[in-house]
């Protein structure tokens, strides 16, 4: 059965008859030209432009017939209209993602800056969690639950590419961070959570320590992959903010608390990585993707109906009113 959008041909193989066609066209022109005698005349100026309606509408005959041919043999081929049903059975993993929001995610060293590279490489995570269900946690001098669990994957992406640093006050607090998604989890029936927290420095502020969030998460059986973003050495990162907003600019060693970053993970049974560029941030998320697969059980239900009966209905019509035309107000003298 060939498929092609939703029409499947039972019987496709009655497409070959179209070959046919043009060696019955030969044989018609042959046929024609023996039929019709020609008359040779020395000038045809004088009647270059006499043709008649009857002349013009008596060419179309030919293309009624293989019109109606055609027709004919596709509803020789059997077309069936094809509507499915589609039943998804998932052991869905619940995820939060914990995206750091300090000044120092504008840093240049990725480009245009961590944060947006950040954003760009979750948002092609997400698209590959097609069944599970999705939330969004910020933190920078304290943490808000951003986007609540859930399986509208645009919108959550919406929400995600809408965040940037200054919303809240400055600050790394990775305990906020990761407390505020763990929170968020602990109530989730998810056979599997998992909290992946990125951060590009040191915890320097919130009120919750980052083991303490550890701990709480591993109590709960919630799963940390932690993720270091920024190069090594220097990078170009914000030193200071002006009076209307903007940064100022400058190179700065990067520090990030790899130590506490690979503690979290080890505590609740996830890993660490560290980004240093897109590429390998990309790997990162890729790996942990095949880490944390979704058992999937789909199961299709295709249901057809004929579809050749407008076919026939037309191929009849063509034939018919071929005929009709070619005997009576097309008719020509033998």
């Amino acid at each position: 059965m060939i498929f092609r959008n939703d029409i499947a041909f039972l019987h496709p193989e009655f497409f070959l008859l179209l070959f046919l066609l043009p060696v019955a066209g030969y044989f018609y022109m042959r046929r024609r030209s023996r039929y019709y005698p020609t008359l040779r005349m020395s000038s045809l100026a004088s009647v270059a432009q006499l043709q008649s309606w009857r002349g013009q509408l008596r060419a179309l005959l030919p293309v009624f017939r293989l019109l109606a041919i055609v027709a004919l043999i596709t509803a020789m081929a059997r077309p069936q209209q094809v509507s499915s049903e589609q039943e998804v059975e998932a052991e869905g993993i619940d995820i939060m993602l914990a995206l750091d929001l300090s000044s120092s995610m504008l840093a240049q060293d990725f480009k245009p800056n961590r944060l947006e590279v950040s954003k760009k490489v979750a948002s092609t995570f997400i698209d590959k969690r097609e069944y599970d269900r999705i939330g969004l946690t910020v933190f920078a001098d304290e943490a808000v639950t951003w986007c609540a669990l859930t399986i509208d994957h645009e919108q959550l992406k919406n929400d995600l590419f809408a965040i940037e640093t200054g919303i809240l006050e400055d600050g790394t607090a990775i305990g906020m961070g990761l407390a505020t998604a763990v929170r968020h989890l602990e109530n989730s029936e998810a056979e599997s959570k998992i909290v992946i927290l990125l951060t590009d420095g040191v915890n320097n502020s919130g009120y919750i320590d980052p083991e303490m969030a550890a701990q709480i998460a591993k109590e709960r059986n919630i799963t940390v992959y932690t993720i270091g973003v920024g190069t090594t050495g220097e990078a170009l990162t914000p030193i200071n903010r002006q009076r209307n907003g903007r940064y100022i600019f400058g190179k700065a060693r990067v520090e990030i608390d790899e130590e506490l970053l690979r503690e979290i993970a080890q505590l609740t049974g996830g890993a660490y990585y560290r980004a240093t560029s897109e590429e390998s941030l990309q790997r990162i998320y890729d790996e942990i993707d095949q880490l944390e697969k979704t058992k999937i059980d789909v199961t299709v239900t295709k249901q057809y109906a004929e579809a050749f009966h407008p076919f026939v209905f037309w191929g009849m019509i063509l034939l018919l009113l071929e005929a009709l035309l070619r005997y009576t107000v097309l008719r020509t003298i033998p």
